[in-house]
Formats: structure tokens, sequence, C-alpha cells
């Protein structure tokens, strides 16, 4: 991904890293993150959802968008099944598996209710885990070529990552979730702005300028009635959800991976 040409913000500030397995680029009070494991689809490891919990618990209070974006040809192909069977290689119990559910849900919480506005910046397939890091943010565009699956169940699994059920059904409708998750099918880009997990579809090439049509009027926003304002669509789409139980997605996903390698 390329710098965002916003040319009234200030050159890249030292805050700009490189992480084990993400970029960060800091324009003024606009902050890129980048999945940065192409080679591995930017899968979501332990060492990921670290990596994006330092940069999100330090963020600077003066920035005011925050861009997450991938490197490589997909946003993300989601968890990272090998960690999750080393995880009960260590641990038959599920500790690990707990532990990592934990760590998911805390990151998907940063974005949700990080005083910034979140902005995905979605190409190629999202998977999963990576639709439900997308999910978590407010603003969501993605190429017109993007895919999006959630094969949990295909795989053994339970929709228990980082809360994404519950916001799921929130933006997309409960009738239309079961569809997705039951099959378990391919959906497009045009199919996910239809369910609103998109709020754009552009060209793959557009994706940067799009990003900027929705950062620049954002940036000039008065930054307490920003916070607050965000704050407050927070709670009221809190409040349609008569109960949130992904706080359980860790228990979930534990108990169900350690009874299918519980010995016969």
């Amino acid at each position: 991904m390329n710098a965002l040409p916003l040319a009234e913000l200030p050159a890249a500030l030292p805050a700009d890293r490189i992480l084990k397995t993400l970029r960060t680029h800091r324009q003024g009070p606009l902050l890129t993150v980048e999945l940065n494991v192409p080679e591995q689809g930017n899968a979501v490891t332990d060492a990921m959802l670290d990596d994006l919990l330092t940069v999100l618990d330090d963020q600077d209070p003066a920035v005011r968008v925050l861009v997450l974006a991938a490197a490589g040809d997909d946003f993300c192909l989601g968890g990272d099944r090998g960690e999750f069977a080393e995880h009960l290689a260590l641990d038959p119990t599920g500790g690990g598996i707990r532990a990592s559910g934990t760590r998911a849900r805390r990151v998907c919480e940063a974005l949700t209710a990080n005083p910034a506005v979140t902005i995905a910046r979605v190409q190629g397939r999202a998977v999963g885990a990576g639709l439900a890091l997308a999910l978590a943010c407010d603003l969501r565009v993605g190429a017109d070529t993007a895919a999006f699956r959630l094969p949990e169940l295909a795989l053994g699994l339970p929709t228990a990552w980082g809360g994404l059920l519950p916001r799921l059904i929130s933006e997309a409708g409960a009738a239309r979730v079961r569809d997705i998750i039951l099959t378990g099918r391919v959906f497009d880009a045009h199919e996910a702005h239809t369910l609103s997990i998109l709020q754009k579809v552009v060209p793959e090439d557009a994706l940067d300028a799009a990003v900027t049509a929705w950062a620049r009027p954002v940036l000039r926003r008065p930054a307490p009635a920003l916070r607050v304002t965000k704050a407050l669509l927070n709670s009221l789409t809190a409040s349609t959800r008569l109960a949130d139980v992904s706080v359980l997605d860790p228990e979930l996903m534990a108990a169900v991976l350690t009874q299918q390698h519980r010995p016969g």
C-alpha cells in the first residue's frame, strides 16, 4: 500500500516502525497499520495479535484516523490453524487456545472502541479472522475483486473469534448471517456491500483514493466532537444487541477443539 495522498499533512513521523508482523506509517493525525506477512496470506497468529495490541495500546491520542491495511495480494486468510494445533499439543486442556482467543477479543475491541475513526482497506481474500478484523472497523472499503468467506464450520470450529458473530449479525442481519456461516460459501465484494460488510466497493487501484475520500473530512472534524460522536455510535450499536455473549468466544473455541482432539 502506498502512503495516502494527503498533501496537507506533515511528512512521516518517527512513529513509523516495522514490527514482526506489521508495518505502521504515520502522517500527522493519520496512522496506517499494515498487516505485513504476505507470504503467509497475512494469517493471524499470536505474534500478529501481540503486535496489534502493542500498536493500539500505545496509540497517540492525536491520531484521528486509523487505516487497517494489508500487504500482498490478500487482506488476511484467517487464523493460523497450525498454531492452533501447536497450542493443543502443548496444552490439551485448551489453555493456549483460550489465551489466543482473549488476545483476539482485545484486538477487535481495541479497534471498535478506538477513539480514532478506523477504516479497513480490503483487497483479495478476507477469510474468518481476517473478516472479523475488517468488521471491527468503522468504515470498510473493498476492491471489486475481493472475496470473503467464513469457513469455520467446515473446519470443525465454532464462529467464535474476536466477537465476530454479534458484530456480523448487527451489521448484516441474522437471516443472511445464517446463510454465509452454515454454508461457508465464498461471497464477493458486491454481496458484501449488500450485507453492509463493506460500505464501498471500488476497483483495486482506487482503494487508496477511497480511503482518502473518507479520511479527509474526518481529519477536519473537531477532535472532541469526533470522539463523543464515535462513542455515541458505539453505545447505540451495542444497545441493539439484546445479548452479546462473545466474551465466551475463547472458552467456546477451546471447548470445541479440545473435544475434537480428545483421544477416542
